[in-house]
């Protein structure tokens, strides 16, 4: 049965903001431990709260959320929560995106979260072998001075970061916005990744492979707007990091039978199967690969594509690269 291969194939999770695996249950019992004054009584109410009619009403309670984030335990139990979810999941390798100026803002210093973090992370290699890397993002509402301040507090522990991205609200941010940050992260040799053509328009995916110099794009799903962007992505297999419970759920489709995935991948470009912010966004890993296949109807191999796509668009070492892709070509 399919939903079981879907369920027990080893996969790789490419775009998961670590922020937005926050759930109701934690939110309000962090809320109660750092006496923060949330809109909510109940968890019920915050999950109730959790519908969207676009990008910005999303980020809005997002970062209203992450204010209950404070003290390194907090940043310890959200990664050590996703973390468990990748288990049961059978993510066996994920690249987790992190807002420092998100918690820098609000007072919270970078030992705080990073230390948090990195504890989680090494706690899950060392139970279960858990491979795990951190991506340092750059909310694209602030200014690229921010960015660059943020970069340069960020210099301690850039050895703990694989890569830099860019997320938050894409209308009127331009990639080229970051440029300069970008080309600081690239000379120390991290890779980059940055959202495009989710809200924004295909010029966003064009500027942030010629002028960010993007490894692989974060939603993309606009590119089908530009016949030239397609044939570019797919000469040279620029990863697409697609959400599909996300951009349903900010209405990006109407629904999962109108999303364009299937359409992509069948295109031959290395789309991926990833939660986005799982918790605001009703759904993990398996969740939006279970609602792709229901209502779009996968194939076999085109599960075991998108899986093997998730590895070959990672940030592994080949080595790993290759042996995931023949576990998973052998199912």
């Amino acid at each position: 049965m399919l939903e079981n291969l879907i369920k027990s194939m080893p996969k790789a999770e490419l775009h998961l903001h670590i922020e937005g695996s926050l759930e109701p249950d934690l939110m309000m019992e962090l809320a109660k431990k750092h006496q923060v004054t949330l809109p909510y009584s109940s968890v019920e109410e915050v999950a109730e709260a959790y519908q969207f009619d676009n990008l910005q009403s999303f980020l809005d309670l997002y970062y209203l959320g992450a204010s209950v984030l404070v003290d390194e335990n907090d940043f310890f139990q959200l990664m050590w929560r996703y973390l468990l979810k990748c288990k049961e999941d059978n993510v066996v390798h994920c690249e987790i995106m992190f807002d420092p100026q998100t918690h820098t803002q609000r007072g919270i210093d970078y030992a705080t979260f990073m230390n948090g973090f990195t504890r989680a992370i090494q706690k899950a290699k060392e139970e279960w072998g858990q491979s795990s890397y951190l991506i340092l993002s750059f909310l694209r509402h602030l200014s690229e001075e921010q960015a660059l301040e943020t970069f340069e507090q960020a210099r301690p522990y850039l050895h703990l970061c694989k890569a830099v991205g860019l997320d938050s609200s894409e209308k009127g941010n331009p990639p080229e916005k970051f440029a300069r940050v970008f080309e600081k992260a690239s000379n120390l040799g991290l890779k980059k990744v940055a959202h495009a053509g989710e809200e924004g328009p295909p010029d966003y995916i064009w500027n942030s492979l010629n002028i960010l110099g993007v490894d692989r794009i974060d939603h993309g799903v606009r590119c089908v707007e530009d016949s030239e962007l397609m044939a570019y992505l797919i000469e040279h297999q620029i990863p697409l990091t697609v959400c599909p419970l996300s951009n349903i759920k900010l209405c990006v489709f109407d629904t999962m039978s109108d999303h364009n995935i299937v359409e992509l991948l069948n295109h031959n470009l290395k789309v991926t199967i990833n939660a986005d912010d799982p918790s605001y966004f009703g759904g993990y890993l398996n969740d939006n690969f279970l609602s792709v296949y229901r209502s779009l109807g996968l194939s076999k191999d085109q599960i075991i594509q998108l899986a093997i796509n998730s590895f070959e668009a990672s940030f592994l070492p080949e080595s790993n690269k290759q042996y995931w892709c023949q576990r998973l070509n052998s199912l």
